[in-house]
């Protein structure tokens, strides 16, 4: 995990998903198979430009260059916050519209995310 000062005490997607899902972030942002944005267990349709991507937490994986993910924590114009989880380079797990969406979507990196 890079960019987050804590390196030394969270490596893991899965350590980094279980403190957020105790500090109340449960849902996911999600690209379905018509390309559009939306977070789990809702019908609303998201634009770029209503998501801010508030944390970004980097993992690359040890022995294998492919093994890469992307969380990153987004909150929407009404202020409901969730995950969006991306593997980046080879074996992206979503198709390239998801990278052009992602590019627009606002960053504002906030410290309130940041793991002691």
């Amino acid at each position: 995990m890079e960019g987050t000062g804590n390196i030394d005490k969270m490596t893991t997607l899965s350590q980094v998903m279980t403190r957020l899902t105790q500090r109340g972030i449960h849902r996911e942002f999600r690209m379905n198979d018509d390309c559009e944005m939306k977070l789990e267990n809702s019908e609303k349709v998201y634009q770029p430009n209503e998501l801010t991507i508030i944390k970004t937490y980097r993992f690359e994986g040890p022995s294998n260059p492919d093994d890469n993910a992307v969380l990153y924590v987004v909150k929407d114009l009404d202020g409901n916050l969730g995950m969006m989880i991306d593997s980046y380079g080879a074996g992206s797990n979503y198709p390239k519209e998801f990278d052009n969406f992602l590019r627009e979507v606002p960053i504002l990196e906030s410290d309130e995310f940041d793991f002691d």
